[in-house]
């Protein structure tokens, strides 16, 4: 018998997860999904999957692997829904962000196995990068089943302490904020010195394309890379003095502190 996936929920995310499983060979007959929009549905549909519905009724019967891919506070009434349909041998695979294996167990029922994603909007197309926290309970099969899952929208590692899945929070699930941010600063600056607003933010999106290539496509760390594009006396020197004294490095470790501890107190406050 084949593999099956059951998504609850058919948003953006679930939507690039099945894309991606589509691309690489996964059959539409072994996807389902429930979700109360009739539109998100009709995309699904349009992909060639046969059984998906409004109602989570009977839909996640059989599943091999559940993925929960709702709001955090639509987690419990969604769970509740389909507890009936869940048992050890149906994995939970949640991307809700904050909501600690403590309370999806509660939810789903103390024989689920339970594993959390982390992942992040670049996911929306295939350039995600998850991270996967699975609890003891979680047999092999099941892990490289979510694996599957999250490694179709993009870059997927594995944490060891879901702890660390709130630093994730900050370096990769909020991390695009932080780069859209200085993409705005930069094409921003570069209108303001005189280039057509166009121009500024086209040269800028290719620069940060470019840049996250070469690093990713380099055996050189990115520190060297920094390095060899900083002439001695010359503009690109100058620019990261400006940066460095007006306490650049300071400002980001703060920001992405700032963010693993939120991360960490709406974990408590959903647990």
């Amino acid at each position: 018998m084949s593999l099956q996936i059951a998504f609850l929920g058919a948003g953006n995310m679930a939507s690039a997860m099945i894309n991606g499983l589509i691309a690489e060979g996964f059959s539409p007959a072994g996807l389902k999904a429930s979700d109360p929009n009739e539109v998100a549905l009709s995309h699904l549909r349009d992909l060639g999957l046969t059984e998906v519905s409004t109602s989570p009724e009977r839909i996640f019967e059989g599943a091999d692997l559940v993925v929960a891919a709702v709001k955090p506070q639509i987690v419990p009434s969604a769970l509740a829904a389909i507890g009936d349909q869940l048992g050890p041998d149906t994995a939970l695979l949640s991307i809700a962000a904050g909501l600690p294996t403590a309370s999806l167990q509660a939810y789903a029922g103390p024989d689920v196995p339970i594993i959390r994603c982390m992942p992040n909007t670049p996911a929306m197309i295939g350039l995600g990068a998850s991270a996967l926290f699975a609890s003891d309970s979680v047999s092999k099969a099941h892990r490289a089943l979510a694996e599957q899952v999250a490694s179709a929208a993009g870059t997927t590692v594995w944490v060891e302490d879901e702890a660390l899945l709130d630093v994730v929070t900050a370096v990769s699930g909020s991390g695009p904020a932080y780069f859209f941010a200085l993409i705005e600063a930069i094409a921003k600056t570069g209108t303001e010195l005189g280039l057509d607003a166009d121009v500024s933010m086209a040269l800028t999106l290719q620069t940060a394309m470019g840049a996250a290539a070469l690093a990713l496509n380099s055996d050189e760390g990115v520190a060297k890379l920094r390095e060899n594009v900083t002439s001695p006396g010359g503009t690109t020197e100058q620019a990261l003095r400006s940066l460095q004294a007006h306490h650049f490095n300071d400002v980001v470790k703060e920001a992405v502190k700032q963010c693993a501890a939120r991360a960490t107190a709406l974990g408590k406050e959903f647990g």
